[in-house]
Order: C-alpha cells, then sequence, then structure tokens
C-alpha cells in the first residue's frame, strides 16, 4: 500500500495509502487493523488506493464495498485502479504486498528473476510519481532482496526510505517467549531478528526482557531453558510461515497485516523510549560486521521518522556464526538478484 496526503475543500490532510496486493484477505486483514484500531496511521484520514493487476480489478471492486461496508472511521475513500501513475502518484507511504510466489518446481533463481522484474518496475514507479520523502515498506517474499531492487530502481528516493517487513518475525518470537514465560506478550521487549526474513532468520534474545510478578529480567534469566531459547525457539519462529501454511493451507494475513500496521505506526510515531524493534534497512554502517549493500534486519530505534540501528550490542559466538549465515545466504539473492538487474 501507500500513502499521499491530499486536501479536498474542508477536508483535513489524509494520508493516502495504495496497496499493491495480491489477497482481498491480507488487505481487509490490514485495514481492519489499521482503520479500525487507528493503528497505522493514529489521527490521520486516510485515502487508500489499491494497485493490482488489470484481470484483478474486479476483485478490488469487492475489497472496496468490504472496506466501504467496515465503516472505519479513518478510511476517507478507497480508490482501486490498475495504473501505477494513479497508484503511486504523490504518496506518503508504500506498502508492497504483492510478488511472485515460488511454485512447485520453481528454481530459486527464477523466482528472484521473476520479482527482480516486478520490484524493479514498482521502484521505478516510484521514482517517477512518488514524494521523494515517500516511506517504502517491502512485505511481498523474499522481501529483504525485493526491498533492495526497489530501492535500486528508484534512485532520487533515499535508501533509507526503504525498509522490509521482519515485524511478523519479531511479534512471533515475542509471543513464543511470552507463552513460555506465562505473561502477556508486552512483557516482553527488545527480542531482535538478525537477517533475512527467511529460514535462515536468526531470532536472539541475548538482550530481550521479560516483565514477571513486576520485576524485568533477561529473557534468560525469565525462562529458565538455554537448550529451548538455542534450539525450538529458534526453529519454531523461522518456520512459524510454513507451519500456518500447513495448518490453515493459506500463509499468513491477519498476523501479517497486524505486523505491518506495527511497523508502519512505528515508523510515523517512534519507538517507545527504551526499546528497538527488528526491521530490514540498508546495512550501510552498521557496526556488525554485515556487508554493506544488503537489506538487513537489525534492531532499530526510531524516532521523529527516522530510524537509528541499535549500535554496539555484544555479540557472542553463537550469535555471530547465526548472523553471518543469513548474511551468506542474502549476499548470495543479491548477486543473483542483481544479475538480472543488469540485463
Amino acid at each position: 500500500m501507500a500513502l499521499t496526503q491530499r486536501t479536498r475543500g474542508q477536508r483535513a490532510a489524509c494520508r493516502r495509502p495504495t496497496g499493491v496486493l495480491t489477497r482481498g484477505e491480507y488487505v481487509i486483514s490490514l485495514m481492519r487493523h489499521g482503520g479500525k484500531n487507528a493503528a497505522l496511521f493514529t489521527g490521520f484520514p486516510i485515502i487508500l488506493v489499491l494497485l493490482d493487476i488489470p484481470p484483478m480489478l474486479p476483485v478490488l471492486d469487492g475489497v472496496v464495498m468490504e472496506l466501504q461496508d467496515c465503516a472505519l472511521p479513518l478510511l476517507m475513500e478507497v480508490i482501486p485502479t490498475d495504473k501505477v501513475e494513479v497508484g503511486f502518484k504523490d504518496i506518503d507511504a508504500a506498502i508492497l504486498v504483492g510478488s511472485m510466489p515460488r511454485k512447485e518446481g520453481m528454481e530459486r533463481k527464477d523466482l528472484l528473476k521473476a520479482n527482480v522484474a516486478i520490484f524493479k518496475t514498482q521502484g521505478a514507479a516510484l521514482d517517477k510519481f512518488a514524494k521523494k520523502t515517500v516511506k517504502v515498506v517491502v512485505v511481498g517474499n523474499p522481501a529483504n532482496t525485493n526491498c533492495l531492487i526497489a530501492s535500486k530502481s528508484a534512485p532520487s528516493i533515499p535508501k533509507e526510505n526503504f525498509s522490509c517487513l521482519t515485524r511478523l518475525d519479531h511479534n512471533r518470537a515475542s509471543s513464543q517467549v511470552a507463552m513460555r514465560c506465562g505473561v502477556s506478550s508486552d512483557k516482553v521487549k527488545n527480542v531482535i531478528i538478525w537477517g533475512n526474513h527467511s529460514s535462515t532468520q536468526y531470532p536472539d534474545v541475548h538482550h530481550a526482557k521479560v516483565t514477571v510478578s513486576g520485576a524485568e529480567k533477561p529473557a534468560y534469566d525469565a525462562v529458565k531453558d538455554e537448550a529451548w531459547l538455542r534450539g525450538d525457539f529458534i526453529s519454531t519462529v523461522q518456520l512459524r510461515g510454513a507451519a500456518v501454511i500447513k495448518a490453515r493451507k493459506l500463509s499468513s494475513a491477519m498476523s501479517a497485516a497486524k505486523a505491518i500496521c506495527d511497523h508502519v505506526r512505528d515508523i510515523w510515531f517512534g519507538t517507545k523510549e527504551g526499546e528497538f524493534i527488528s526491521m530490514g534497512v540498508y546495512a550501510a554502517g552498521n557496526s556488525y560486521g554485515i556487508p554493506e549493500d544488503l537489506i538487513y534486519s537489525f534492531p532499530i530505534e526510531i524516532k521523529n521518522q527516522t530510524w537509528k540501528m541499535v549500535d554496539g550490542l555484544p555479540i557472542n559466538d553463537f550469535s555471530r556464526g547465526k548472523m553471518d549465515a543469513t548474511a551468506a545466504e542474502l549476499v548470495e539473492e543479491r548477486d543473483t538478484a542483481l544479475d538480472f538487474l543488469s540485463q
């Protein structure tokens, strides 16, 4: 999706979201969270522009009716379109949901090639039609590399304005720790997702805190099970998306929509004092030895709509190995994708 600030007559200035969609269910879940609960743009009415390919326009008409029938107080207008000049015109934020999913028998390089074409086109459209201050969130997988391609295809938009969604993984990790400790998820803070939004990601709780019975403790002390934290906890978070698909025969929709709202809300309104979240961002200048020309998930603090990596966290040998492994996968993805981009 994407947002544009626009004034009509006496109407207050609106943020205008544009959606690049593949599933109506996904967008309805997103707007239910963002519109009803004011989680997406608290205090701002929004004009939503839904962008998809021409064959999907009848489906978008149904999505528009569903959103209208939700009577969401912050949703001022919904505009379905198949034209990038409409979808990306003067937008404040773009949430790029759609991508080519991996099909049975598809080689990984073929998946990357298809998505390079998609995100090269979207990046060029953003470069041409969007505000230069636009905030771009890439959700469609492989999200990190798709985000990098979109950024490289939009040279007039700062690289810092591009991010990819690892907040769903972050929320999954927080929830797993909370359930293990018998507390609500808001009692867990500062988990980290390092690296790629893939099965190589590294959910790290070495710097996390858990509030138990009113006392804040390091996560390792609260959980009291190092084997679980270094084993099943990591694999559960890494493979959670596949587990959801196996169980419901569909990929995550409600939890992904909630994570998008969390991600965008924090971009606009900042992170809480003393807390950081996970976000895939451009790796330039990082203090953790990660190759710089990547979109890599780091611990992030946000203030005044500007993100900053949390630097200087101590990294042990176990974490170092996990962080380097997911970086190696991203380097391989990047190199393959850039070969296609140059063709």
